[in-house]
């Protein structure tokens, strides 16, 4: 059964519920309950370098993030986000999954006053005051059937990309308009997905589409974490789209990566040696690349070049949809810590960066303020908020703040 949850901000009951609920969880689990858990915090300073090297703050959702939306306009099934240099956070979420009974004022006549679908890209600042709106079905030639991952590069553009056979990048300008076409699109697939074959040798195609990506702007390079289809990490060159290199799980090079079907671990066994589902790809500010392995429930650490170097499992015994979806990272200069999105249990997972160890969590499941149901990705800005993206039903954002002792 879906709660009435889904919508532009927290309601006072919604408040009620959650301290409720998170009381009764706490004491379940024999911890001692968050007095201020479903509290709006007072907007927290700016840390200092200091004190995450003290360890990370603990969280509280902030419920006026982001203001009411215009034009009666309701977020859908958000598929990406992204803090760019001047802390707007970038929203990609899919219009196209509006339900009939959320359309209601699309209706001739109208059913009621609310709502409408928005834009697919919606820009906000940090105190959630929407900056800009553009996008829909169709768009563009090319526009992803099925938008999925959303960042900027250091000129101000925005880069949008889909996971479905025949999506591939996109660039537009702020506004919207629309600049080049990344290629290496693999043709559309009209059988039902799973039947779809994989291909981990061939370096021309992406066969269906982008999971995520992330820019090496000095080196020139993209970093495409290809692995909805297939199971590896592939290299571009950022200007002339020329495959440099990739690699499977554990560094595999891409000859020996098998054309098979992804297995699900099974509990209690070791990591399987390749990957299940590449989600994410990401680069920290001292060159190394994080893979999220979703379904695998791991992070795996690699140089530029793929050479492996670590990995962090998460949440082992987790199943379903797993627990590695998206890698953040904290704004000190070393970044000392991850934020890692779980879909499956929705938490946000503080990691220590060097070590993998658990540092911190927040959320839980649910539909209520600071409560995480199908929470895609989190990202994080450079006072260390972190925003969430939920898809399906939940479609939502929210910001967490920092709360230091």
């Amino acid at each position: 059964m879906r709660f009435g949850f889904k919508t532009c901000f927290a309601t006072a009951a919604s408040l009620v519920l959650l301290a409720a609920c998170s009381q009764e969880a706490a004491q379940v689990a024999g911890e001692e309950p968050a007095a201020a858990q479903a509290a709006a915090p007072a907007a927290a300073p700016a840390p200092a370098a200091a004190d995450w090297a003290n360890g990370p703050p603990e969280y509280r959702p902030d419920i006026d993030w982001p203001q009411p939306l215009p034009n009666n306009w309701l977020i859908q099934s958000v598929t990406g986000m992204y803090v760019d240099g001047d802390d707007n956070i970038w929203v990609l979420n899919r219009p196209e999954s509006i339900s009939g009974d959320e359309a209601n004022a699309e209706a001739d006549p109208p059913i009621s006053e609310c709502c409408v679908r928005p834009p697919a890209v919606l820009k906000f600042d940090q105190e959630g005051n929407l900056l800009a709106s553009w996008g829909s079905e169709n768009y563009v030639e090319g526009w992803p059937v099925s938008p999925h991952t959303i960042f900027t590069d250091s000129d101000g553009n925005v880069w949008i990309g889909g996971s479905q056979a025949g999506d591939t990048l996109l660039k537009f300008t702020p506004d919207g308009e629309l600049i080049s076409d990344f290629g290496h699109r693999g043709p559309r697939f009209e059988g039902p997905a799973r039947e779809q074959p994989q291909d981990n040798q061939q370096t021309d195609l992406l066969l269906r589409g982008t999971a995520s990506a992330d820019l090496d702007e000095e080196a020139r390079e993209i970093y495409i974490a290809d692995g909805y289809l297939n199971k590896r990490v592939m290299v571009y060159d950022l200007d002339t789209g020329e495959f440099k290199r990739g690699w499977g799980a554990n560094g595999t090079p891409l000859a020996e990566i098998p054309n098979e079907p992804y297995q699900i671990r099974e509990p209690s066994t070791p990591p399987l040696p390749y990957f299940s589902t590449v989600h994410c790809v990401q680069l920290s500010n001292d060159g190394l690349v994080y893979v999220c392995d979703r379904v695998g429930n791991r992070i795996q650490v690699f140089t530029k070049e793929g050479e492996y170097l670590n990995e962090f499992v998460v949440a082992s015994e987790t199943l379903g949809r797993g627990t590695a979806g998206m890698v953040s990272f904290s704004p000190d200069p070393e970044q000392r810590f991850i934020f890692l999105s779980d879909i499956q249990n929705g938490v946000v997972w503080i990691l220590n960066r060097q070590t993998g160890e658990v540092a911190g969590r927040f959320g839980r499941r649910g539909y209520g303020a600071g409560q995480l149901m199908l929470m895609h990705l989190a990202v994080s800005d450079s006072d260390g908020n972190v925003y969430t993206g939920e898809v399906a039903d939940a479609g939502r954002v929210q910001k967490f703040v920092p709360v230091w002792d």
